[in-house]
């Protein structure tokens, strides 16, 4: 991968990350605590699990050859979410970025609100 490619990669994960984190933030404004942490939960799943097939769309973009497929596996457990927020999946840079992302997530979940309502 050139480095033009590798910064676009980088430059993408950032941007899925800070979507993700606003629109978690978005989503809890306004809710007690324990909602908020459990659409932190859900949204987090939902990115481990999909957000594959956005990097390989990004593949197709800049590496040639690529087949157009599905990259889209099996949904991860709650084993494994608390592997990648535990940090003890794989010991790579993917992985851990997954890890801060779901700190993130739940840090934006826990962070005070003004007003909260419901239980």
């Amino acid at each position: 991968m050139t480095l033009v490619g590798q910064v676009g990669l980088g430059v993408l994960s950032a941007i899925l990350a800070l979507v993700l984190v606003a629109l978690n933030w978005r989503i809890g404004r306004q809710r007690a605590v324990i909602w908020r942490c459990l659409m932190a939960l859900v949204l987090f799943w939902l990115f481990v699990w999909l957000s594959p097939q956005i990097y390989y769309c990004y593949y197709l973009l800049i590496l040639d050859g690529l087949p157009v497929q599905s990259v889209i596996g099996t949904s991860p457990t709650p084993f494994d979410l608390i592997r990648l927020i535990g940090f003890f999946d794989r010991h790579d840079l993917s992985h851990h970025g997954q890890g801060v992302l779901g700190w993130a997530m739940v840090l934006t979940a826990l962070w005070p609100q003004r007003n909260p309502t419901g239980i």
